[in-house]
């Protein structure tokens, strides 16, 4: 759903992403293929992808299943006790969080 939003007498188009309702410039968001009206954010892209990745694991066995699994434990753990948000280690493991399953 895009929103105008004036600009200094400028009026500018923003879209808001249909995950986390944030305002951004619609070429800052990803566009759902036949549903071009629907739009996330590159946050929420980045998210979507590691949750459809996790459920097709669901139906995946062996070794490579069960380190992808440990390290969504560990997520979820630091995510629980806010470790992410800490100052000394907090900046490290959300740039971790990047790169992990």
């Amino acid at each position: 759903m895009a929103t105008p939003a004036a600009v200094e007498g400028q009026e500018s188009r923003q879209a808001q992403c249909w995950c986390c309702g944030t305002l951004q410039e619609p070429t800052k968001l990803v566009h759902l293929g036949n549903h071009p009206e629907v739009v996330v954010c590159i946050r929420c892209a980045h998210s979507l992808s590691k949750w459809a990745w996790e459920i097709e694991d669901q139906a995946r066995t062996g070794s490579a299943v069960r380190a992808r699994n440990g390290i969504r434990r560990l997520r979820r753990t630091v995510v629980q006790h806010g470790w992410h948000q800490n100052r000394l280690v907090g900046r490290g493991l959300r740039w971790m969080g990047r790169f992990t399953p």
